[in-house]
C-alpha cells in the first residue's frame, strides 16, 4: 500500500529487502498505481520457483500470475548451475529474456550498458514504467558476500553499474528493490557499501 500511494505520487520508489520476496509486494503496489510495467532484474537465479507458500524464489512468477499478458521480464546474470532446468523451461514458456553471467563477462562496460539499453528500449505501442530489480548474488562474492547465495562466478560491479544505470537513465524506473542483503554475513560492510553505492547511482543517472 505504500510503495503505492508513493508511486501514484509520481515518486520512483526505493525499496531495500531483505529476501527478494519484497518484489511481489512492491510491484503489486506499483502495478495497482501504474498498471503493467517491464522487469529488469539482475539476478543470478530466476525466482520462478512453484511453490505452496511464497519464499524469495518465486517472486516473479507471483507477478506473471497476477498481471496474465502483460508480463515482461528480463533476467540478467543468470548462473547455468544455479537453476534448474525446470526453471529455463518455465522461463522460456513465459517469454523471459535471459542473459547467463557467462555471456556478461564479455561484455565491456559501454557494451553492457548498450546491452541495457536495447532490453529497456520502449516496445512500440507504448513504453511501461520500469520495475529495475537488483538481487546483490548477482555479484561476485568478493563483491557482496553479505548474501544468503554468495556467487562463486558472478558479475563485475563495473558491468552491473553500467547497466543499471543504462536503464535509469530511460527515465522510466518507477519502482527499484535491491534485496537479498544479509548483515550478519557480510564483511566490513562491502556488500551494504556496494547496494548504496548502485542506488545512489541509479538515482543521479535517473533525469
Amino acid at each position: 500500500e505504500r510503495v503505492r500511494d508513493l508511486a501514484a505520487a509520481g515518486n520512483m520508489v526505493v525499496v531495500l529487502g531483505g529476501g527478494h520476496e519484497t518484489s511481489f509486494a512492491s510491484h503489486r503496489g506499483a502495478y495497482e498505481a501504474l498498471g503493467p510495467m517491464q522487469v529488469i532484474n539482475f539476478d543470478a537465479h530466476f525466482d520462478l520457483r512453484e511453490a505452496q507458500h511464497p519464499t524469495s524464489g518465486t517472486p516473479f512468477l507471483q507477478i506473471a500470475e497476477l498481471v496474465g499478458d502483460a508480463f515482461d521480464y528480463s533476467v540478467l546474470g543468470i548462473s547455468r548451475p544455479n537453476n534448474t532446468k525446470v526453471l529455463f523451461d518455465t522461463a522460456e514458456s513465459l517469454g523471459v529474456r535471459t542473459v547467463l553471467d557467462t555471456e556478461l563477462a564479455g561484455y565491456s562496460p559501454r557494451e553492457a550498458a548498450a546491452l541495457a539499453r536495447e532490453i529497456a528500449a520502449p516496445k512500440p505501442a507504448h513504453p511501461l514504467p520500469i520495475h529495475l530489480s537488483i538481487d546483490l548474488d548477482v555479484l561476485p562474492a568478493a563483491i557482496a558476500p553479505g548474501v544468503s547465495a554468495p556467487a562463486s562466478y558472478g558479475v563485475g560491479v563495473e558491468v552491473v553499474q553500467a547497466m543499471v544505470c543504462a536503464v535509469a537513465a530511460t527515465g522510466r524506473v518507477a519502482l527499484v528493490d535491491v534485496v537479498e542483503l544479509n548483515p550478519d554475513y557480510d564483511i566490513d560492510s562491502r556488500t551494504a557499501t556496494t547496494a548504496a553505492r548502485l542506488i545512489d547511482d541509479i538515482i543521479t543517472a535517473a533525469p
